[in-house]
């Protein structure tokens, strides 16, 4: 039987990871603390970032490093960007098995409650001024999500769009070259501007932004229902039921940790 390691980070999502972590500083003068295994210090950070507890919280005894120990390892692995490299790499896995569909991808946000003030992070004006961070998302036609960002949530939707978009990595495909452009990009009424209308089409992506006072909310709904649905998907991730991070790059962090996991349960099915 599997114990709680090999459950959190599966043989597959562990090979990946190998790939993308830095090598373990070295000690020339020798001495020190026998450093813990990197996948026994991934699946203490798997297991903050799904179930939601504290790193003060984290039973050491099921994983060996402690709480503190592996808020370190994540605090250096933030920094060398090693989940946004992790989420890429089981993209480019999903793209050469042709399981990533392109023809229509879409956009949306959701807004988090930030605990504490921080990096990008804003009086919400739909939570009564309350400070928070929005997560902005482009997912695929599945809902499998290809780029991530977050903003403080006084930030307006709009301004998003061009970022993420420029933010899709060149990913793999089963023939041809790597692709990082959709077919069609989904978007509701938030996104409705001309410059952004006239972007996307110079980028040769078709537009299909709702357009104030025209569409209906039903009519938004056919296509679009993938990317809401993966915004609940986030949501399984507890740790971003609210921000706890006063670093804007921990929070990040911890949404691509939630990708991450949404794209590789496709690749392991």
């Amino acid at each position: 039987m599997a114990g709680i390691v090999e459950r959190l980070v599966p043989d597959e999502l562990w090979e990946l990871f190998q790939r993308v972590v830095p090598e373990a500083p070295s000690r020339p003068q020798g001495g020190g603390r026998r450093r813990h295994g990197d996948r026994e210090v991934l699946a203490a950070i798997v297991f903050v970032a799904t179930s939601g507890c504290t790193w003060q919280q984290l039973p050491s005894a099921s994983f060996g490093p402690s709480g503190a120990t592996a808020h370190r390892r994540f605090s250096e692995w933030s920094k060398a960007r090693v989940w946004a490299k992790l989420h890429r790499l089981v993209l480019d896995e999903l793209g050469a098995r042709g399981e990533l569909d392109w023809s229509r991808c879409a956009i949306d946000s959701v807004n988090m409650r930030a605990l504490k003030k921080g990096d990008l992070t804003g009086p919400n004006p739909v939570d009564r001024g309350k400070y928070g961070s929005k997560i902005h998302l482009i997912t695929e036609r599945s809902g499998l999500p290809l780029s991530v960002g977050i903003s403080g949530a006084n930030m307006h939707d709009s301004q998003a769009l061009i970022p993420l978009v420029k933010g899709i990595p060149p990913i793999r495909s089963r023939r041809g070259r790597r692709r990082r452009k959709p077919g069609k990009l989904h978007a509701d009424k938030g996104y409705d501007y001309a410059h952004l209308r006239r972007w996307l089409r110079q980028r040769g992506i078709t537009h299909r932004i709702a357009r104030k006072g025209i569409e209906s909310s039903q009519r938004l709904g056919r296509h679009r229902w993938t990317v809401e649905r993966t915004m609940a998907w986030l949501a399984g991730c507890r740790r971003l039921h609210r921000r706890y991070e006063r670093k804007a790059d921990h929070f990040l962090a911890f949404t691509s940790i939630a990708c991450t996991l949404i794209c590789y349960r496709r690749l392991a099915k």
